[in-house]
Order: C-alpha cells, then sequence, then structure tokens
C-alpha cells in the first residue's frame, strides 16, 4: 500500500514539472488528479479531475492569495488546446462556485425531486446527463474568501473584498490558468450565476483590456449588471415596475390571481404591457396621481398581483419585495421564497411585515448542496481539507463598491463596450420567471438599454424557464438549459 502512494504522488510530481517551468509550477498546487466516469445519456464520459490552488502574487512575487479551483477535461482528446474551456462562478458576492458546480454544469450533481424538492438528508449524488462537460472544459472558481480560498499570510482580505478588486484577482486567476494549462489556443466561454453575471460582464473587459484574451461567449445565469433595476430605494421606481411581472407569474403559480389567466405566458404579455406603459406614467406622476387614476391602478395591481386593493393602495402602489413575500399568502400561514417563488415557509406567526427566512434556500437548497459538495470534495476528487468550505459567506462583506460612489452598479456598459471591441463575442441570458432576486423583466430592460449597435444584437440571446434563481433544481428546466447551451456554444464557435 505504501509503495502505491509513492509512485502515485511520484508520478503526480511528473505530471506537474512536465506541465510547467519550475517558475509557474511555484503558482500551483495540485492536491489530487484523478480520472472519473460519468454516465450521460446512457453512455460513459471518460474524464481528468484536477483539484487544487492557484496562487496569486504580486510582481515581487510574495504571495497574495491561494484561489482554489476544480477543473474537469474530457479522457482521450489528442489535442486539448483547441477545446472549448468555460470559465465557471457563482455569485453573492460571498458564494462558492457550488451551486453551478453540482446543480448543472458539472458531471455529477445532487438529486432533486422533479420540481426541485429536497430528498431526505443525508441527500444523493448522480451522474448528470446535462452536463457541459461534453461541450467545454470546465473550471469551476472560489473567488477569495469563498470555498476554500483565502488571502495569503499578512494580506488583508479587503485586498479581493469589491468590485474592482474581485474582477483584478479572478482575471488573474484566469489568465495564469490560461497559461499555465496552455489553453491560450482554446475557444473561451465565462459562465456566471447571479452576482456571477456581474463578475462575467466585467471580466469581459477585463480580460481584452488587460491582457487581450478575447472571448467567444459569455453566458450569464439569472443575470444583475444594472443594479438600479433591483435596488427598493425610496427616489427610485424603477424595480417596482420590473419587478411586477414576477409577481405576477409566482401569484400565478400559487393560483392567487383570477382563473382566467390560465396561461401564464399570456399573463406576462398583459403584465409586462402594463408595467411599461400605465404603470410607469403613474410610478413617473406620483402625486400628480387622480383619486380616479388611483383607483384605477389600485384595481389592476391587484388583479396582477394578488394582493388586496387595500393594501396596493397602503404600499403607495411600491410593493416592495420584502413585503410581497409575506403579504402574498398571509391569510394561509405561509410565506413565499426570494431565491424561487415556488417554494413556501412557515413563521412565528402571520403578523410580521417581511418573512424570518428564505424557504427556497433554507429549505430548498442549502442543506443537499452543502452536505454534497462536502462529501464529493473530499470522497470523489481527493480534496481533503480541514477549513470550512466556505458556501455562502458574509466574510467578503463589507464589499467595495468605491468605483461607483453615489451611483449604482452598472457592468451593461462594460459589456456593449467588450462586445464593440470583440463583435465574435456572444451572450446568452437564462431567466426564471419565478426568480424575485434577478427578475426576469429587469434583465430585459437592461439588455434593451445596452444600446448595442444593431448588428451585434444578434449576439445576444435570451432563454425563460418556469422556475426560480436556481432554475436547474426544477428537473425540465436543467434539460432545457442543456439544449440552449449546446444551440449557444455551437453559435459562438461558428467561423
Amino acid at each position: 500500500m505504501k509503495k502505491n502512494i509513492l509512485l502515485t504522488y511520484f508520478l503526480l510530481l511528473l505530471v506537474i514539472n512536465n506541465s510547467y517551468s519550475q517558475n509557474d509550477s511555484s503558482k500551483t498546487q495540485i492536491w489530487s488528479i484523478t480520472k472519473q466516469t460519468a454516465k450521460v445519456n446512457g453512455k460513459n464520459l471518460n474524464y481528468n479531475s484536477t483539484a487544487g490552488y492557484m496562487i496569486l502574487k504580486d510582481e515581487s512575487g510574495k504571495a497574495k492569495a491561494k484561489i482554489n479551483f476544480i477543473s474537469y477535461s474530457l479522457d482521450g482528446i489528442s489535442d486539448q488546446s483547441k477545446r472549448p474551456i468555460t470559465f465557471t462562478f457563482n455569485g453573492g458576492p460571498g458564494s462558492a462556485s457550488v451551486w453551478l458546480h453540482m446543480g448543472v454544469v458539472g458531471p455529477k450533481r445532487v438529486l432533486m425531486s422533479e420540481k426541485g424538492d429536497p430528498l431526505a438528508p443525508p441527500y444523493s449524488i448522480v451522474d448528470n446527463d446535462y452536463t457541459w462537460l461534453d461541450l467545454t472544459d470546465l473550471v469551476f472558481i472560489d473567488p477569495v474568501e469563498t470555498g476554500y480560498s483565502r488571502p495569503a499570510d499578512g494580506v488583508d482580505k479587503k485586498e479581493f473584498l469589491g468590485y474592482n478588486e474581485d474582477i483584478s484577482s479572478v482575471g488573474e486567476f484566469i489568465r495564469l490558468y490560461t497559461t499555465q494549462f496552455q489553453r491560450w489556443d482554446s475557444p473561451k466561454f465565462l459562465a456566471g450565476e447571479s452576482y456571477g453575471t456581474t463578475r462575467s460582464a466585467g471580466l469581459a473587459g477585463f480580460l481584452q483590456d488587460k491582457y487581450g484574451m478575447y472571448l467567444n461567449g459569455v453566458m450569464l445565469i439569472s443575470s444583475i449588471l444594472n443594479f438600479q433595476t433591483a435596488r427598493f430605494d425610496r427616489g427610485n421606481d424603477l424595480p417596482f415596475m420590473l419587478f411586477l411581472p414576477t409577481y405576477s407569474a409566482i401569484a400565478w403559480y400559487h393560483k392567487k390571481l383570477d382563473p382566467s389567466f390560465s396561461n401564464l405566458n399570456s399573463l406576462l404579455k398583459k403584465v409586462e404591457e402594463f408595467a411599461l406603459t400605465e404603470y410607469n406614467l403613474a410610478l413617473t406622476k406620483g402625486d400628480k396621481l387622480t383619486e380616479a387614476e388611483k383607483n384605477n391602478l389600485a384595481k389592476k395591481l391587484s388583479q396582477y398581483t394578488g394582493l388586496s386593493e387595500t393594501y396596493c393602495r397602503q404600499t403607495l402602489f411600491r410593493i416592495d419585495i420584502s413585503r410581497f413575500v409575506k403579504e402574498l399568502r398571509r391569510s394561509d400561514g405561509f410565506t413565499v421564497g426570494r431565491l424561487d417563488g415556488r417554494f413556501t415557509g412557515k413563521d412565528y406567526d402571520d403578523a410580521g411585515e417581511n418573512n424570518e427566512f428564505d424557504p427556497s434556500l433554507n429549505y430548498a437548497i442549502s442543506g443537499p448542496f452543502s452536505t454534497a459538495v462536502n462529501y464529493y470534495l473530499r470522497e470523489t476528487l481527493g480534496l481533503k481539507n480541514d477549513l470550512t468550505y466556505e458556501i455562502l459567506t458574509s466574510r467578503v462583506q463589507p464589499w467595495n463598491y468605491s468605483n461607483v460612489q453615489n451611483r449604482y452598479l452598472n457592468v451593461g456598459e462594460t459589456l456593449r463596450q467588450a462586445m464593440h471591441k470583440n463583435p465574435f463575442l456572444k451572450v446568452h441570458i437564462y431567466n426564471g420567471y419565478y426568480d424575485l432576486a434577478t427578475p426576469y423583466f429587469a434583465t430585459d430592460y437592461t439588455v434593451n438599454h445596452l444600446m448595442v449597435d444593431s448588428e451585434l444584437r444578434k449576439n445576444i440571446t435570451q432563454s425563460f424557464y418556469e422556475s426560480g434563481h436556481m432554475m436547474y433544481i426544477h428537473l425540465p428546466s436543467m434539460k432545457k438549459m442543456k439544449e440552449e447551451t449546446i444551440k449557444f456554444i455551437n453559435s459562438a464557435l461558428e467561423k
């Protein structure tokens, strides 16, 4: 047994030393290289997994941070440099890459019910029929202070916790990985979820401008690029208009609307039109609304949200997300989810203004994904570490937005510039109808205000799902995501 362990270790050192120069290998710590197999659509998918750290250093060679990563590549590929590669991460800020890794993109996934309900603990991991690994090699990145990634000894974590700081460190990781693993000649993609879409848009510009690294495609899952669309600040009426269709979708799902609204898509078209016209005008008018206009507005908001006319008037026709999730099913004794409005929870009592917890996070996904990733990393990938694997952490707070003092962060402009500089760059956006964290209509508004050249508008596509923020926990949505991803990657690789 000891001889086998020593032989394995010796072969691992040979792999590392043959792959990188002595100088480069000092920037990478490989903990585990394993050969794996997953049965995908009835066929064996053989692949290699690599788990380790990338060491970020300053120009003097002093270590700044250790960024944990897990990568997968198909086995038996003669020229790996020509195969597409996708750098993948989640959001938060403060989230590890576990959700995309073990929810939809990676070769293994957490087993959920078809709807997305958790099964009984300790949960199960299964081969993922809908993995993206048959389309592209995958690199899952945990930014500093998430997963196992940490600042180097003596380095203040503030150097990594902010929009600019995060773009710089993740961008440096991508450059180092691309260099050390000889992937400069590969077609390159980014896939981010939630704040990870903010990061993706920022990186699309950063990688081009700093390193001359031009991407083939960016996949934005539950996107937020313009933060004004999602900040319920007094004086900012935009979110009230843009969240309304999602309120309607969730109310429809819970059967709180008139039964005449039998079809979700036709309902949403009506609500979107109302939001852009009559409701938008009413919000703009403010106190100049007449009593007749107020009565009409209360009636229509009630019709489209399932909330009472009295309640809509009491909110001054401005329904905050935190109030909606408590109010919609208050009379039934339930709250609804923010990440996914299909899920319900129970509070201590029904009198509060806001819910105590998000059932779509704390009931549906937190336990299964936490258990799965901690088991999988250690027992399957051999990444044994006694640090806490930080899945969704407050360690990154306060997050530094110094680049947008006294205004809202909007990386849509960064994405527009990246597309204008690289007209081959394509973008696909995945939207969940029941997602109150990054509502689909807010994303649609942002896309329609990018001011991308008309010839490049065709490079931006969207798909929509009857699910929430992590739309892939819903099995039909996961299947559709794979179909859309196949189409998108193929289109981005066209010469």
